[in-house]
């Protein structure tokens, strides 16, 4: 269903779309990666409060003190070493009353120092009687109901028994207590409470939420500014190529900017470049192959005009001379329509061809010696048609071609020669090089030659001027060989001979 769903989207979306999935992805991730982070930093805390916990206790069973006001007060100045890493150590006796607190003592800071021993018993005295002073509503006052309710809940969960942590979140402070009872003598005497100011937490968290987030609005802006360009120079100029390729099938007279991304120097200039000229040429191809069609369908009407008017007058007439005569007729025609839509097939089949074959480099010498010879063994046996090949004594004619077409163009100018050619005369094809490096074909022939004052009308499709023997030929042959030369890179020009005959010359661009 998403892959439906992408497939609807245009790439700019998609792009957008699955930018959003990797950052909820990631922001999913960054949130269970923020919630491990508290415990994990909460979880070393406790540890150090669960090992002051035990030391206390191991310390209240060895000095066998009693869990009341009195001997708690005492001892909390004598062993305040313990609690010098907290902040605050509350105890309460079994029955939830407040004995003992540390915010409650003015601890001298020379009983933090290694001399503990020399100052412990002077100031044991002092600190208790300040003690004594203080009022107990000020003890009170403490958050200590807040610890009695939690307490309560302590003794009343199935943690009883075992260390438990929790926080105190307010506006300016983050608070971790641990809380834990107290067993001497196999029986629970009281509770321990340990409270900490744990604000460098929440500035931790707080560090790696800002960076987060800060780093989250580099990346949507990367995101939003690299969709920007990835629209604007690509997305939208691929679009106008689409658009030109609509309009060019639509035969719309739309106009488009292709033109602006042709001028571009990178792939997308180069896609641009390569569209338009496909299809310019298919255009070309269009028009040539209704120019075709149309040429094609007026050269079939004549023919058949006259076997429709054959067939008529010999249905009705019983004369055997002029029945014979209309029977060649038809036969002519027959063979003339039946040309016309064999050479026609075939030309179509060779422009398909040759849009994917290779040019490669060849031998014009071999190539036109083994033409001459083919038509050789059947014109010379059958009309007395001698045909030569003059290499001027080289045989150094190479060009890049293709083999095939190269011997479709050479016996397409025989075939019009021959056809011109009366019987025992000499066709000569001559190959020589000009100064340039240029190789020349040329194919001269003995008979009547050119009537056209502008021999370039010959190489269209389906000129008149055709041998009587029309049957035998399209029109097609020299054009063929036109499109087949320019497909060469070269080029044909066709004249008379001084004393007799034509001459077709082709110039090979050298390799």
């Amino acid at each position: 269903m998403l892959s439906n769903f992408l497939k609807n989207l245009s790439i700019l979306k998609k792009f957008l779309f699955i930018n959003l999935i990797i950052l909820l992805v990631i922001g999913v991730l960054t949130l269970l990666y923020l919630r491990s982070i508290e415990p994990s930093l909460i979880k070393n805390k406790v540890s150090n409060h669960i090992q002051t916990i035990i030391n206390t206790t191991d310390h209240l069973k060895r000095l066998k003190i009693n869990l009341n006001v009195e001997e708690i007060r005492k001892f909390l100045v004598s062993t305040r070493f313990l609690f010098q890493n907290l902040d605050r150590v509350v105890l309460f006796d079994s029955n939830f009353i407040l004995i003992g607190d540390t915010d409650t003592l003015d601890l001298d800071p020379r009983s933090f120092s290694p001399k503990l021993e020399i100052f412990e018993m002077d100031i044991l005295e002092s600190e208790v009687k300040k003690i004594e002073q203080k009022e107990l509503t000020l003890l009170e006052s403490k958050n200590i109901s807040f610890l009695k309710d939690k307490l309560i809940n302590y003794v009343n969960s199935s943690e009883f028994g075992k260390p438990i942590a929790f926080t105190q979140d307010t506006y300016e402070q983050f608070f971790l207590f641990t809380i834990k009872n107290i067993n001497i003598d196999e029986k629970n005497s009281g509770y321990i409470v340990i409270q900490e100011n744990a604000n460098e937490i929440r500035v931790a968290i707080n560090e790696r939420k800002n960076f987060i987030l800060r780093t989250a609005a580099i990346v949507v802006v990367v995101i939003l500014i690299f969709s920007f360009v990835l629209n604007r120079y690509f997305l939208k100029p691929i679009k106008n190529i689409v658009n030109y390729t609509n309009i060019i099938k639509e035969k719309s007279n739309e106009k488009t900017n292709i033109e602006n991304i042709k001028k571009r120097n990178d792939e997308l200039g180069v896609l641009s470049k390569s569209v338009d000229e496909m299809t310019k040429e298919l255009n070309k191809r269009i028009t040539s192959a209704e120019n075709f069609s149309t040429d094609l369908v007026h050269e079939i009407r004549n023919p058949l005009a006259s076997l429709k008017s054959a067939s008529e007058i010999i249905s009705d007439t019983e004369n055997k001379d002029l029945r014979e005569k209309l029977i060649k007729i038809i036969s002519h025609d027959v063979e003339r329509i039946e040309r016309l839509v064999t050479d026609y097939s075939q030309m179509l089949k060779d422009e398909a061809a040759i849009s994917s074959e290779q040019m490669k480099e060849l031998d014009l010498s071999l190539i036109a010696s083994s033409v001459v010879d083919d038509y050789n063994g059947v014109y010379n046996s059958k009309r007395g048609i001698s045909i030569k090949l003059n290499t001027n004594g080289s045989k150094d004619y190479k060009i890049l071609g293709i083999e095939n077409r190269v011997e479709q163009i050479i016996a397409n100018l025989l075939d019009n020669s021959i056809s011109f050619s009366k019987d025992n005369q000499e066709i000569e094809v001559e190959l020589k090089k000009d100064k340039n490096g240029y190789i020349n074909l040329n194919v001269i022939d003995q008979g009547e030659g050119f009537k056209e004052t502008d021999t370039n009308k010959i190489f269209n499709r389906f000129y008149s001027n055709r041998p009587e023997k029309f049957g035998e030929h399209s029109g097609l042959g020299l054009n063929i060989v036109k499109n087949l030369v320019d497909l060469h890179n070269g080029q044909i020009h066709a004249s008379n001979n001084e004393d007799k005959g034509a001459k077709i010359e082709i110039r090979f661009p050298k390799v």
